[in-house]
C-alpha cells in the first residue's frame, strides 16, 4: 500500500509540473526551449533556497525526474563542492553531481540511434 501511495504522489507531482509546462506553452508566447530553461533555473533557485529538497523528498521521482530536479541536483552539487573546495567547487560541482544522469542520457541516446534508423526531417 505504501508503494501505491508513493507512486500516486510521484504521478501527481510530476503531472502537475508537466501540466504547468503545457499551460505555459498554450497560454504564453514562450518557446518550449525557454520553458525548459525556466524549469532548470527554477530548480536551481528553489534548491538554493532549500525549498525543493523537502518537495523532492515528498514527491520522489515526480520531482527528481523533471528538469526542475536536474536544476536542484546542480544547485546541491555546487553547494557541496564549494563547501569542500572553495571557489573551484563552483566550477566543478554541477558536473560532478549530475554526471550519472548525463552519462545515462547520452548512453540511452546512443543505444536508440544504434537500434533505429535515425534521419533528419
Amino acid at each position: 500500500m505504501e508503494l501505491l501511495l508513493d507512486c500516486a504522489k510521484a504521478f501527481a507531482a510530476g503531472g502537475a509540473l508537466c501540466a504547468l509546462g503545457q499551460l505555459l506553452i498554450d497560454r504564453t508566447s514562450l518557446t518550449p526551449a525557454r520553458i525548459l530553461t525556466l524549469y532548470v533555473c527554477a530548480g536551481v533557485a528553489l534548491g538554493a533556497l532549500g525549498v525543493y529538497g523537502p518537495f523532492a523528498e515528498w514527491a520522489g521521482a515526480g520531482a527528481a525526474v523533471p528538469l526542475t530536479g536536474f536544476g536542484n541536483v546542480i544547485a546541491r552539487g555546487v553547494r557541496e563542492a564549494v563547501a569542500e573546495s572553495g571557489f573551484a567547487g563552483a566550477l566543478t560541482g554541477a558536473l560532478r553531481s549530475a554526471a550519472g544522469g548525463i552519462t545515462a542520457a547520452v548512453l540511452c541516446g546512443l543505444a536508440a540511434a544504434l537500434l533505429t534508423r535515425p534521419r533528419s526531417k
